[in-house]
Parts: structure tokens; C-alpha cells; sequence
């Protein structure tokens, strides 16, 4: 028996797992759900898809209804985040023009060091930094400026950042339309794979707990389709549990390969679910502790937060009013539907907002980043407006 059919739209990334991996190995079944996964081409159609209805779900950028919340984000209406799908799982990376000014200057391509990376970016690069993002409403935008302007690299004067969908990233640099990129996998490992540039720095590196994508819908969708609402997040949360774990690993980028999905070889796709990666043409490769997280450490929980943050970001770009902006984007990121449908499934923490970057206190010499802490690499420390409800 085939259960309620809900469109759900996805782009073609490595951090579409949860929605694919809860169609195909029966979690949404167990839920009396049927996912009718529509690829989108890029994050503007998704929106666009997700705006007019032609989905009531979709995989999404985490910035994007916060910026809608704020009226600059054009989302055609309210929409709610009402569950983080992954953590983490972005690439930095510049072109082999730039790649071999940083290497004559001495960068080591470490790959576990935003600030000594950033510096050797800031040195090597032109006049004007082009750098590619998947859209302006992105974690990539957020962390790039926060990173950049952290290093005194002013953003606003010194970059260009141009719109480039996730799998044109290669085709950017290929066309010389761009210096750098920050993409989500396994784009930057095929822009390796092309000997089109190098990868340098894992967004991780810059904040070890930041949330990537979401499970977007209508604002109205969950308020009239509670019940599949709540359906929806534990067949996706049930999802992230499998993906956690390393027997699903093989299986779970030889899903992600197929056809209908990311077309493209299992072992590109394998790369992001290990954090093994190569990095540069010639095959240096790096391991990164917690490059992408489906759950481990509440990383599907939607901080309300996480959500004051970007917007925090979002409006020190735009000039609006910071406390006005986080009391907008607080309610977007819905932890009271995330409670009410797992309530009876997991442990939930006690609060819906946190301090973010709790964790970034220096480490103690010769430790490496735990995999679950949450860091900004600066030890900057952001505590979230206290919002009326």
C-alpha cells in the first residue's frame, strides 16, 4: 500500500542524503510517506519550486528563509526550517592560477587552518577576489565574509561574489569567470577531479557547527499539514540516524550515485561521507573530522539560535537593526515542530537557543578539533537577542 505522496525538491549534493536515503530504504514507508524527489537545477528554481507549490518540501540553503523573514530574500512567501538536515560538508577552493601563487608564497594546502589559510589567500590573490557561492542567501556568503572580514580582507571593497549554480562550479573556473569558489560536495571534489583547481579549507575550519542545509516548507503548509509535517521530520531524522553510521557508508554513496540523484561515481560521493579528501590535482589528500553531519551531536535539531546568527549576518550586510533581524529569524527555525514529532523517538535538549561558538576556546597543543564541539575559528562568541514570544 502506497502512502501520502509528498513532492520534495533536492539539488544534486552529497547533504541531499537524508531526503533520498528516507525514500529509498523505507523510512518515509514506516511513516506512511511517499517522497516524490524532484531535482532542481539550481537553488533560485528550488525556491521558485518550493514558493508556487509545485513542492511542499525542499531541501534548502539554511540562510534562505531567514533572509526571506527579513524581506530581502525574495522566497515568494514564509517558510519555515523545520529541520536541519546536515552540518557542515562546504569546500573552499581556488583556481591553479591561484593554487600555484599560494604554493610559490609558501602555503602548505594544510587544510585544518582558517586563519593561515586565509591569510596565504589574501596575499596570493588579485586586486579583486571573484569568488563563486551557489547563491547569496547561502552558508557558503555568511562564512566566506565572516572568515574574510575576520582577517581584516574587507568583503565589500576587495570581492566579487558571483552566482554560480553548484555543479557549473568547474565550468566558472574552466571559463576563467572565477579566482575561487565555496561549494557544497562533491562539486569541489570534481573541480579536483577536472585539474581545475585545488581545495583549501573545509568551512568547517571556520565553524565547526554550522548548519548547512534544511528541510524547508510553506509556513501555511505546516500549519495545515500537521500531521504529515510530523511525519515528514522523523522519516527524515530516521534517515540521518542511518547515514550516521559507518555500515551505511558504501551503500549510502552507491544510492546517492545513482541516476535519479547525483549521477556521477560512488567514490566522489564517498569522499564527503568520510571526510577523506583530495585535495589537490597532483593527490594530496586530507581527512577532516566532521566534514558533514546528519546527526551526531543534535545536528538535525533546529536552533532557534543558529537561525538569529545569520540573520545577525545577513543584517550587518544589509543595514538593518541587528536585534530587530534576530527577533524576525528567530521563530523561523521551527524547534517547537522538530519536539513535537520527535518527542517520543530521541533525547531533546532542554532549551530552543544556545551560544553559539561555546567551544572556542584555543585548543590545547597537538589536539586536533573534536568532531562535535562548536567553534568559530576567530574564538568570537555569539549570543543569541533574548526574543518575546
Amino acid at each position: 500500500m502506497r502512502g501520502v505522496k509528498i513532492p520534495v525538491g533536492f539539488i544534486p549534493l552529497v547533504d541531499a542524503a537524508p531526503l533520498i536515503v528516507a525514500q529509498e530504504m523505507g523510512f518515509a514507508a514506516e511513516e506512511g510517506l511517499e517522497l516524490d524527489l524532484k531535482r532542481a537545477p539550481s537553488w533560485s528554481s528550488l525556491r521558485d519550486m518550493l514558493a508556487f507549490g509545485q513542492v511542499d518540501a525542499a531541501h534548502m540553503l539554511a540562510p534562505a528563509p531567514v533572509a526571506g523573514a527579513l524581506g530581502i530574500g525574495n522566497t515568494g512567501g514564509p517558510m519555515s526550517a523545520i529541520s536541519v538536515l546536515s552540518v557542515n560538508g562546504n569546500v573552499v577552493g581556488v583556481s591553479t592560477a591561484l593554487a600555484e601563487r599560494m604554493r610559490a608564497e609558501g602555503h602548505d594546502f594544510a587544510f585544518n587552518d582558517a586563519r593561515a589559510t586565509g591569510a596565504a589567500l589574501i596575499a596570493a590573490a588579485p586586486e579583486r577576489l571573484r569568488i563563486a557561492v551557489p547563491f547569496p542567501f547561502s552558508m557558503h556568503a555568511e562564512l566566506l565574509h565572516y572568515w574574510l572580514n575576520a582577517l581584516g580582507f574587507s568583503a565589500s571593497q576587495a570581492l566579487d561574489i558571483h552566482t554560480v549554480p553548484p555543479s557549473l562550479m568547474a565550468e566558472a573556473l574552466r571559463a576563467g569567470e572565477v579566482d575561487a569558489f565555496c561549494v557544497g560536495e562533491p562539486w569541489g571534489s570534481i573541480v579536483v577531479e577536472e585539474r581545475l583547481g585545488s581545495l583549501i579549507l573545509p568551512t568547517s575550519a571556520i565553524w565547526s557547527f554550522a548548519p548547512e542545509k534544511v528541510l524547508a516548507v510553506r509556513s501555511n503548509w505546516a500549519t495545515h499539514s500537521d500531521h504529515l509535517c510530523d511525519r515528514l521530520i522523523r522519516a527524515v531524522w530516521r534517515a540521518g540516524r542511518w547515514l550516521a553510521s559507518d555500515e551505511s557508508r558504501m551503500l549510502a554513496a552507491e544510492m546517492l550515485a545513482r541516476e535519479p540523484y547525483l549521477n556521477m561515481p560512488a567514490e566522489i560521493i564517498d569522499r564527503a561521507l568520510t571526510g577523506k579528501l583530495t585535495v589537490t590535482p597532483q593527490g594530496l589528500q586530507r581527512e577532516v573530522s566532521g566534514f558533514l553531519r546528519f546527526y551526531l551531536a543534535e545536528a538535525t535539531f533546529p536552533w532557534e539560535s543558529q537561525a538569529q546568527w545569520i540573520a545577525h549576518q545577513l543584517a550587518a550586510r544589509s543595514g538593518l537593526d541587528p536585534v530587530a533581524a534576530q527577533a524576525a529569524a528567530s521563530p523561523v527555525f521551527r524547534s517547537d515542530l522538530y519536539r513535537r514529532a520527535l518527542a517520543d523517538l530521541t533525547t531533546l535538549p532542554p532549551e530552543s537557543s544556545r551560544t553559539e561558538g561555546r567551544d572556542s576556546a584555543p585548543l590545547p597543543a597537538g589536539l586536533s578539533q573534536p568532531a562535535t564541539d562548536n567553534r568559530f575559528f576567530d574564538g568570537q562568541i555569539f549570543t543569541p537577542a533574548r526574543v518575546k514570544r
